[in-house]
């Protein structure tokens, strides 16, 4: 297609986020009501399986590890001694280890609920997104493109936090055979945390903290700092054209939840 269509990747990267985060949270809360709660309950709850399902993604692959500043990223606006009790609690309940430098890996329980909740997932996502099966194929492979060059530009790009949560959870684990809707709900994850890392690379150079931006009001600092995180988030969609950025605004907009 020709890139005719007036949608810069700035532009879109800031149109896209709440329609990813929609299209994600539907996912996950499908999977929640669809059994997800229910599997929980009977490996100890979510004190024992909160985190499990936040970081499943790279957790699932036996041995996969997220190291501390991994975790720190990806839980940078919850209380550090709030995630280390909950981690304790994980700890006891048997569902991942705890290395002595803070990497997480999960243990062969843990492993096993995981593989439970991908079935959940599974379901859940086929149910929810029936009859749209060339909309989700499609943001599959776009998607695909997208992350995988911002795997590219992790290396040496500046716009996001070196190091930060994209880096903890890329690439999202997809065994052989794992159905379209999954991968559709594990690669938006994985999207929001490289949107994530642009927002804090953007507060940073802002001279906010994590704890600073949640309390900033909306207004002209606000604001300036959003249009900031578009741009840094932006780099991955030049891998799209700007008609291929309309049509994944307009899957994302068609999809049930």
């Amino acid at each position: 297609m020709n890139d005719t269509v007036d949608l810069a990747p700035h532009r879109f990267a800031g149109l896209v986020a709440p329609a990813v985060d929609r299209t994600f949270v539907a996912g996950m809360r499908a999977g929640r009501d669809a059994g997800g709660a229910e599997v929980s309950q009977r490996y100890g709850g979510p004190r024992a399986t909160g985190f499990l399902v936040d970081l499943r993604t790279r957790l699932a692959v036996p041995g996969g590890t997220v190291e501390a500043d991994g975790f720190a990223a990806v839980t940078r606006y919850r209380d550090p001694a709030a995630c280390r009790r909950a981690l304790d609690r994980h700890v006891a309940h048997g569902m991942i280890h705890r290395g002595a430098d803070g990497a997480i890996t999960a243990t062969e329980r843990g492993l096993a609920f995981l593989d439970e909740l991908w079935q959940v997932h599974a379901r859940a996502t086929g149910e929810l997104w029936a009859g749209h099966a060339d909309r989700v194929l499609r943001l599959v492979e776009a998607l695909g493109r997208v992350l995988a060059y911002a795997l590219v530009l992790a290396d040496d790009d500046g716009d996001v936090a070196a190091g930060g949560a994209f880096a903890a959870m890329a690439p999202p684990h997809e065994p052989d055979g794992t159905p379209p809707g999954v991968l559709l709900l594990n690669r938006l994850g994985t999207l929001r945390h490289h949107r994530a890392d642009a927002h804090t690379a953007a507060w940073t150079a802002a001279g906010h903290t994590a704890t600073s931006i949640v309390d900033l009001a909306s207004g002209p600092e606000r604001l300036a700092i959003e249009l900031e995180t578009d741009r840094r988030a932006a780099g991955p969609y030049v891998v799209l054209t700007a008609e291929e950025r309309l049509t994944m605004l307009a899957d994302l907009a068609a999809l049930p939840g």
